[in-house]
């Protein structure tokens, strides 16, 4: 009798073994293949947990490795990805869902969920009866719509019909502690109600658990750098004053990406600690005022002592602005004005140092983009930062690094952002948009490629008010320009003629050529202020999308959306 392997074999047909060889090995492997699908099915997770991340500086990342881990720990399935790169059809197919996002600007949703946000309120989008979730939320308490995108998923996501596991909890600008107890408590619950093994007594299992190497440099211990560069880049009649900075990073091991941000951590002017605490009638309060100097924020105010203020003293000047409702007006009269101001406005009803402390907010660390790249820079990280000086007001780190940093040097740490980064392919063209300070990334990005020997085109378009005055780095940047390393450089000052000329006039100009580099796969950067630059810079994009292709708005904004599912049109704004 001739003895046939079993079909489906990896054995070729024309291999050189008899028929009984043949079923021998086919019996074999498949025997492998049982073991393995066997072991498989027995160290399969009890369920898989999808962590969705919406990030604009990072942090929710380091939440979700966090989440990824402690899942693990617990016998359960972590994989994670951008809520961007998740369609509603996608979402409605996983089991366990934890979204960790941020808020940007005023109450949206950060670059990376925007389209995730604007499909899941498609009428079509599909229910989600399948689906449990919990959300985690970042933010800041010092605006208005604080974790508003975090509230936003949530709710849909209830209404669409997903169940949630726990409660949102929305963090502040401290988000660690809170951010790992609800973690912890999550993914117990999510352990015990999918029989994942180590599911009892796993309170501390997310420290536990392997996680990817941080540095040891954070907000809580950030290294001790020396400011090796202070510099004026601004001329003589700039209504600016930019200065480059340069960090060495000495024995720190610190390591960064041309892209990445810098967090300094700000000390407050002695003068306005010494004015406060004389205010108070603390002058000779020692320990207070090593406090406010390096832990309280004292130059904003929070929503916090605003709210308590308006409520001591009904009649003063802030409360009469609190009393019209408009933000915009509240903003308008605070710019300016800091905790001592308000404190003088509220006149005899202000609080004492002890009833006034707890209003007063962890003074935080600023971000700044880098400015350098580690290639053409190694050993050091560059910054262009503007300062801030209005009057007798000062913004807090701004005028630290121009002003006071001492012998003892600043605190740093790195903040990575994978999202901003060049194309790994050093062929691909790039397009940079970025007015004033808005130029920082751009700077380490042609370094970068000038550095890595990149054949890929390189535009920026740059701008600011007067040529003379506010062109940053020009020497630097014609240098790039004649070794062939900046292909187009686009400038626009708006205060050089009559008629207000920006960056976004340049890219209407040069529409076709934009439009061509588009089509020839060059991804699209944008940096600096968030408010009103970025939003004229994308409706500038939008139209030279629109008149190129001559497929009306709509074509012209799923064009752009392909690009940013591509990761070709990303933003670092402020």
């Amino acid at each position: 009798m001739t003895v046939m392997p079993p079909t489906g074999t990896l054995i070729p047909a024309d291999a050189p073994f008899s028929a009984q060889q043949e079923s021998w090995l086919a019996g074999f492997i498949a025997g492998i293949a049982a073991a393995g699908r066997r072991g498989s099915k027995a160290d399969a997770p009890a369920a898989t947990i999808d962590v969705l991340i919406g990030t604009q500086t990072g942090n929710s990342e380091l939440v979700a490795e966090d989440i990824v881990a402690g899942a693990r720990a617990r016998g359960l399935g972590g994989r994670t990805a951008a809520l961007d790169d998740v369609t509603p059809e996608a979402l409605a197919a996983m089991s366990h869902v934890i979204v960790v996002t941020s808020t940007y600007g005023e109450g949206e949703m950060p670059d990376n969920a925007g389209l995730f946000w604007e499909a899941l309120q498609s009428d079509t989008v599909p229910r989600l009866e399948g689906v449990r979730y919990s959300v985690l939320g970042l933010g800041d308490r010092g605006y208005d719509d604080f974790c508003q995108a975090a509230k936003l998923i949530d709710t849909r996501l209830e209404q669409l019909g997903a169940a949630r596991v726990h409660d949102r909890v929305d963090c502040d600008v401290d988000f660690e502690e809170p951010a790992a107890e609800w973690t912890t408590t999550v993914l117990d619950l999510l352990a015990a109600e999918t029989g994942a093994q180590g599911a009892k007594g796993t309170g501390g299992a997310a420290a536990q658990a392997p996680k990817k190497p941080r540095s040891p440099w954070n907000k809580r211990t950030p290294y001790p750098s020396r400011l090796t560069a202070n510099r004026l880049l601004s001329a003589p009649g700039s209504a600016k004053e930019i200065r480059h900075y340069e960090f060495d990073l000495g024995d720190s091991g610190i390591t960064y990406e041309a892209g990445d941000a810098l967090a300094v951590v700000p000390v407050n002017d002695d003068r306005l600690v010494a004015a406060l605490l004389e205010h108070l009638g603390a002058s000779d309060d020692r320990e207070t005022a090593e406090l406010l100097r390096t832990e309280r924020e004292i130059r904003t105010p929070s929503k916090e002592l605003i709210a308590e203020l308006v409520e001591r003293a009904p009649t003063s000047e802030l409360a009469a602005v609190v009393a019209h409702g408009d933000r915009e007006d509240l903003d308008s009269w605070l710019w300016g004005r800091d905790v001592l101001d308000l404190l003088r406005d509220a006149g005899p009803k202000a609080p004492d140092l002890a009833e006034l402390l707890p209003f007063l907010r962890p003074l935080q660390a600023r971000q700044y983009s880098i400015s350098s790249s580690p290639l053409a820079h190694p050993g050091s990280i560059h910054l262009t930062v503007a300062s801030v000086r209005y009057d007798r007001y000062e913004g807090v780190a701004s005028t630290y690094l121009a002003d006071r940093v001492g012998e003892s040097g600043v605190g740093i740490y790195l903040q990575p952002n994978a999202a901003f980064s060049i194309p790994a392919d050093d062929d691909a063209p790039m397009i940079m948009i970025g007015p004033g300070t808005g130029i920082a990334p751009f700077r380490g990005f042609l370094h970068e490629r000038a550095a890595r020997g990149a054949s890929g085109r390189n535009w920026l378009f740059f701008g600011d008010q007067r040529r003379e005055a506010d062109f940053v780095y020009e020497d630097e940047l014609t240098e790039l320009r004649q070794r062939g390393v900046l292909t187009e450089l686009d400038l626009a000052f708006s205060r050089d003629q009559a008629e207000k000329i920006y960056v976004q006039t340049r890219m209407r100009e040069r529409s076709a050529e934009l439009y061509s580099w588009l089509e020839d796969g060059a991804s699209v950067y944008v940096c600096g202020d968030a408010s009103r630059m970025a939003k004229d810079v994308e409706t500038a994009l939008l139209g030279v999308i629109a008149e190129q292709r001559g497929r009306g708005d709509d074509d012209a904004a799923e064009y752009l959306a392909d690009l940013r599912r591509s990761k070709r049109y990303v933003r670092d704004v402020y």
